[in-house]
């Protein structure tokens, strides 16, 4: 049986035991609420200003770009700060000033659809210096779950509507009303269908087995044949053209006909340089303002010639415009052919030939 010092020695070293772990206990509380604003820890305060606190609570998590480096301390409305009079205190680790600035914003953001709210602060763009104690960060709008709900209302009602008209629409067309209805329930415009199906059916039976026009152009080899064959004759042509045999293939390889050619094309070109420059017959006609005035005065003359004919003056005016003129020429043309149609038919009575002797 133990002795009564060896009993207070056990309960001393329980004790001892007891108190260790205690302390290690809380040293390890003590260093887990770093970042949750422990008694020993470092913290810069923050504050920003929201229209509504959207589900945030005491000791949600505070954020720089998705990384935890703080809690919310409180929570409180303010009224004078009306219209943003709920203001959020936080604790960060001071650790983390060197990426905070005073143009920082924080907004309060969703942890998922239905996740806890929590702070979020963005230092992306900010360039001010950093923030002083208890200094204050602008809010930006953040919408919440709420707002989302809220706007997509009218997306809602507008799908609903939609959902009915399509119904009222199926319903249509099981009733058989409107065109589209009669053409789904018409028995009869199934068996023009199934009639039509049947047809074509038969007709690409027709044409795999090679009957009719079309059966004979996809399943005769005697078209194939055919058309490789004229592919064959083209491709001696073409070879034909590119050695030089041939008429046509002379002048697509013979030099000389380039030569030729060119020439040509060069005494056309020095051709039309002199006749550009006045030289020659054909220049002097394009290039001489005295044979341009002359062939204009000309032509003025001749409509004038033609003007007058028109108008009756002159012999040919006459001869044109009096109609008397003309049926006089028209009988003396007449009696001259029958004077001429009588001398021949009767001679003596026209040429009387009297013979005197002296």
């Amino acid at each position: 049986m133990p002795s009564q010092k060896e009993i207070q020695w056990s309960q001393l070293r329980v004790g001892l035991l007891v108190l260790a772990g205690t302390a290690v206990l809380i040293l390890t509380i003590f260093l887990m609420s770093g970042t949750s604003g422990g008694p020993f820890s470092h913290k810069l305060i923050l504050r920003s200003y929201f229209e509504n606190a959207s589900g945030l609570k005491n000791g949600a998590p505070v954020t720089l770009e998705g990384v935890t480096i703080g809690n919310v301390s409180r929570i409180r409305v303010v009224p004078e700060r009306n219209p943003t009079p709920v203001e959020v205190t936080m604790r960060v680790g001071r650790e983390y000033l060197r990426d905070l600035h005073t143009t920082s914003t924080t907004s309060i953001a969703q942890a998922g659809v239905l996740g806890d709210s929590y702070v979020d602060i963005d230092s992306s763009v900010a360039t001010g210096p950093q923030p002083g104690d208890n200094a204050e960060l602008k809010a930006t709008g953040s919408p919440s779950i709420q707002d989302v709900i809220r706007t997509s209302q009218g997306s809602i009602e507008e799908v609903t509507k939609l959902i009915r008209k399509m119904e009222v629409l199926a319903d249509t067309l099981n009733s058989q009303r409107g065109t589209v209805g009669a053409l789904i329930n018409d028995p009869a415009f199934y068996a023009k269908v199934s009639r039509i199906a049947d047809d074509l059916e038969k007709i690409t039976d027709a044409v795999s087995q090679g009957n009719g026009t079309l059966g004979k152009l996809v399943m005769d080899d005697t078209l194939y044949n055919r058309v490789n064959s004229t592919a064959d004759h083209l491709n001696n042509i073409s070879t034909s053209l590119d050695q030089g045999k041939g008429s046509a293939g002379k002048l697509l390889r013979d030099e000389s006909f380039y030569d030729n050619l060119n020439s040509s094309v060069k005494n056309i070109n020095e051709l039309m340089t002199e006749i550009n420059q006045g030289k020659g017959s054909f220049g002097k006609l394009a290039k001489d303002p005295e044979f341009a005035q002359k062939l204009d005065d000309a032509v003025a003359r001749l409509d004038n010639i033609l003007k007058g004919v028109d108008e009756g003056k002159g012999t040919i005016g006459q001869l044109v415009q009096n109609r008397a003129l003309y049926d006089n020429s028209n009988a003396t043309m007449s009696e001259a052919h029958q004077l001429i149609q009588g001398m021949r038919e009767n001679p003596k009575k026209y040429f009387v030939i009297r013979l005197k002797i002296f």
